[in-house]
């Protein structure tokens, strides 16, 4: 007889662990080792970017829905806006796996984050209701890991660490009475959002067969009356199952089953007779990977409902804001073939999201963040996109490094004002929003006589200084008594070919840091996306409305001396950290934008 020894183990110790690689986990372990916190995420795949990535290529969706003006800038800013900014420069052939490398780089280069693919979390030791250590498991070089860390931070969509850990989670749809909720059931049951594999094809040119597998299931034009499919380059998300099963456990099971059913949707476009322009296309990719929208919701100090988002109720711990439509889609999926797929209210507001949906009810140290955040089934069904996700996984990860400076243990630090209040300040110095907060760092540019060669009416050069870097007074913007009318940013006269502005202080200043907020088109969806009709409604590349090209320089009495010249710009925030002292002058050249034909800057800050 064999025996066969026990695992070792190696031990690994850090501040925050991160499981799950999604786009809320790689938000999260940025934020948390950009603000100081050494941070490991955990990824079970072998690249990052879950329901984003190559493997099931969806887009990623959040608020930006709404926006179709300057009156309503909702798209995500922040970590989220800089990864899809950079794509849409780096990326012009809209290739799934340069989104992976985007994600891999960022992670890669900061140097207090320690990225583990091919690793998944398969444990947890406890003591008491605190997480002592996870265990995970690395099959591509059979290692099997202990980590020991302060805080750890659920972002694995299925809730696989909080689950082991014993925390507290719910499934399925609660009844309509349970938080009076008007869009849900009558009665409670475990049905779910369904599960979606998507696919890529192309115009051959000349004509191309499909032979279907034999499994494959059938469909009639009938079968498919409310569900679109008469274009054909990228798949369509009603391609969708397991909904009235146990996504977790049966997730194989769906996955054969969505293969079965995709194939069969492409097997009706070629070869029923009803879509003959489909004659030279073809397949070149399909995922064998399920797109999960819904499985396991953690319970956290707040459970977030539909009169929270109907309402834009206000939070004092405002961590994260959502826009998307309360996307309920038929448990049945693709058999519910009399039925739209889905029921998608938008709500009247950007909404926020406290951080107490944030933290676990019974697990002293647990943080979760992404589609296994605290809510109901109707208010997960507009958290749950992966924009709205990032936003969270970067408040999540800006808290815990925050609250680890403190020096708090997390079931003081959620509720500590003084915490919470930084970690929003700190949020809002990254670059991203939360309705209804102001940074209130003091704004050196505020004390200085602001000049410009030219302005436009509706951007005067002075706006820059009015402490808010987007516009969202428009429809389906802000609640209204949280608006602040005007485009709040300076815009050049177009005729004005060499567009610059000054700042002039009476007395000499001292000044540490410079930050420019530019305007980044937030009125416009910005995506990796493979439909060719969503991709038309975005500029893809560097936003028109940032400046490409431009200068820094500051007059210490004896003329202006450059600080810095940048070229090639597709940011929205630049940080330029300067030692001066004894200067009365700064001022910036605007040499060329990105397509548009004036000049537009949010905010000069100067700390």
């Amino acid at each position: 007889m064999t025996v066969t020894p026990a695992r070792e183990r190696t031990l690994l110790r850090t501040q925050v662990l991160i499981a799950g690689g999604g786009m809320s986990g790689v938000a999260a372990a940025i934020a948390a080792a950009r603000n100081g916190a050494a941070a490991i995420l955990v990824q079970d795949r072998p690249v990052l970017g879950g329901n984003a990535s190559s493997e099931i290529r969806m887009n990623i969706s959040g608020s930006s829905v709404r926006g179709k003006a300057l009156q309503t800038e909702s798209r995500e800013s922040g970590i989220i806006e800089e990864i899809l900014l950079e794509c849409a420069v780096r990326n012009p052939q809209r290739s799934a796996s340069m989104l992976d490398l985007i994600l891999y780089e960022k992670c890669r280069a900061e140097p207090n984050l320690t990225l583990m693919l091919n690793t998944a979390v398969v444990g947890a030791r406890m003591d008491g209701s605190r997480i002592v250590s996870v265990y995970a498991n690395r099959e591509s070089t059979e290692d099997f890991f202990e980590i020991e860390a302060e805080l750890y931070a659920d972002c694995t969509g299925d809730g696989r660490l909080g689950h082991e850990a014993g925390a507290v989670y719910t499934t399925g749809r609660e009844a309509a009475a349970e938080f009076g909720e008007t869009v849900a059931e009558e009665r409670r049951d475990e049905y779910r959002l369904g599960s979606s594999l998507l696919f890529t094809s192309r115009d051959m040119g000349r004509p191309m067969h499909f032979v279907p597998p034999k499994w494959a299931r059938k469909f009639t034009e009938d079968d498919l009356k409310f569900r679109r499919h008469d274009t054909w380059e990228y798949g369509y998300w009603w391609v969708e199952f397991g909904g009235m099963l146990d996504t977790v456990k049966d997730n194989e099971t769906i996955r054969d089953e969505l293969l079965a059913i995709m194939l069969g949707i492409w097997d009706h476009i070629k070869n029923s007779g009803h879509h003959p322009d489909s004659a030279n296309w073809a397949l070149d990719w399909f995922g064998f990977v399920p797109g999960k929208r819904e499985s396991r919701r953690f319970v956290g100090k707040y459970v977030l409902k539909e009169s929270d988002l109907v309402e834009a109720v206000h939070f004092d711990d405002v961590i994260a804001y959502g826009g998307w439509p309360m996307d309920v889609h038929h448990p049945a999926g693709i058999e519910a073939t009399g039925e739209k797929p889905n029921k998608a209210p938008y709500t009247p507001y950007l909404y926020g999201i406290p951080l107490r949906s944030l933290v676990s009810l019974n697990i002293d140290n647990l943080l979760f963040a992404g589609r296994n955040m605290s809510a109901t089934h109707i208010a997960f069904s507009s958290t749950r996109v992966m924009a709205t996700c990032a936003l969270m996984g970067e408040g999540l990860g800006t808290f815990a490094a925050v609250a680890l400076r403190s020096g708090k243990p997390i079931g003081d630090a959620w509720r500590d004002a003084a915490i919470v209040k930084e970690t929003q300040q700190q949020l809002l110095r990254q670059g991203a929003y939360l309705p209804g907060i102001r940074l209130e760092d003091r704004n050196l540019a505020a004390d200085a006589r602001i000049v410009a060669s030219s302005e436009q009416e509706e951007g005067r050069a002075a706006l820059i200084v009015d402490g808010h870097v987007r516009s969202v007074h428009g429809p389906k913007g802000v609640r209204p008594d949280l608006a602040v009318p005007g485009t709040h940013r300076w815009m050049s006269d177009p005729s004005d070919l060499a567009p610059w502005l000054e700042m002039h202080w009476e007395e000499a200043v001292p000044l540490k840091r410079i930050t420019l907020v530019l305007d980044g088109g937030l009125h416009r969806h910005l995506a990796l996306t493979h439909s060719d009709m969503h991709f038309q409604t975005m500029a893809w590349g560097a936003q028109p409305e940032t400046l490409k090209e431009f200068r820094l320089l500051a007059d210490t009495g004896e003329g202006f001396g450059e600080i810095a010249h940048v070229r090639d710009n597709y940011s929205r925030q630049l940080d330029f950290d300067v030692e001066l002292r004894g200067f009365r002058k700064l001022r910036l050249e605007v040499v060329a934008t990105n397509g548009l034909d004036h000049a537009r800057v949010f905010e000069i800050r100067c700390v």
